[in-house]
């Protein structure tokens, strides 16, 4: 797959898995927009993209707001861009249990996950129909099976893998690689929501212990350049996917009694 010259628009690029996958792009010669909601963190990870030898922009967007989005769209044509790739990363997770969780909490990460991605896809549709367009969806081992204190992100996560499955059957012009990590070193857990709405701020042992994200943009970059569908990424705890899908009552097993943290 050819890199060189053409444009990746990153959501979620100032940090975690979007940052590493900023400079994963950077280093192929692709051209990076960074948008996310914190300017300083988007303006180092362009600065460091510029250092890379590309052209980089960053511009502050809030995935909630389709205010938001509908500017960012209205500067990509206004400034003449071409998207070729969309790195869909925005994101958010949860850590409280499903009937404890706030109806506001499980609404928020639905906009924040799969609304606010799927509103930037069809926002630029004329865009993507006309030239195409690799659009790479950060999803989870959460977006293959439920697991405790997850309920809304499990369920925003697979809601993912409904859509841009369907897209990518629907129209050939539309390619897509959904990338299932499993646990990563990023301050996912830090910024999860417990049941009233509030972030954690809670490294979780597990997310501490997790691959490098690092290693993992490498290995999620290798998976889009060789147009793969899916790709799981990930350390041992990965091994729930095919325990899941080959001998799902030793997946249940597991999953009750593994730590959810």
């Amino acid at each position: 797959m050819d890199f060189k010259g053409k444009t990746v628009l990153i959501t979620g690029g100032g940090s975690g898995i979007g940052e590493a996958m900023a400079y994963q792009y950077a280093k192929r010669g692709t051209n990076v927009i960074l948008t996310g909601r914190r300017i300083a963190t988007l303006e180092k990870v362009q600065k460091n993209c510029i250092a890379l030898g590309v052209k980089a922009w960053c511009r502050t967007v809030d995935v909630e707001k389709p205010e938001t989005i509908d500017e960012l769209v209205a500067w990509i044509r206004q400034e003449g861009h071409q998207i070729d790739f969309l790195l869909q990363n925005a994101g958010i997770s949860t850590r409280s249990l499903t009937l404890e969780t706030d109806m506001s909490v499980d609404r928020r990460v639905m906009e924040v996950n799969y609304f606010g991605g799927i509103y930037l896809v069809k926002a630029l549709k004329d865009m993507f129909l006309e030239r195409g367009v690799h659009i790479a969806v950060i999803s989870s081992v959460s977006g293959v099976f439920g697991f405790p204190v997850r309920s809304a992100y499990c369920a925003s996560k697979h809601a993912l893998h409904g859509f841009y499955e369907t897209i990518a059957l629907e129209y050939p012009q539309i390619k897509t690689t959904i990338i299932i990590p499993g646990r990563i070193h990023t301050d996912v857990s830090i910024n999860a929501l417990d049941g009233t709405g509030k972030p954690t701020g809670v490294m979780d042992p597990g997310q501490a212990n997790g691959m490098d994200v690092n290693k993992m943009a490498k290995k999620a970059m290798r998976a889009i350049a060789r147009g793969r569908h899916q790709k799981v990424v990930g350390g041992f705890d990965t091994i729930m996917v095919p325990f899941y899908k080959y001998i799902p009552c030793l997946f249940r097993l597991i999953a009750r009694n593994v730590s959810a943290r």
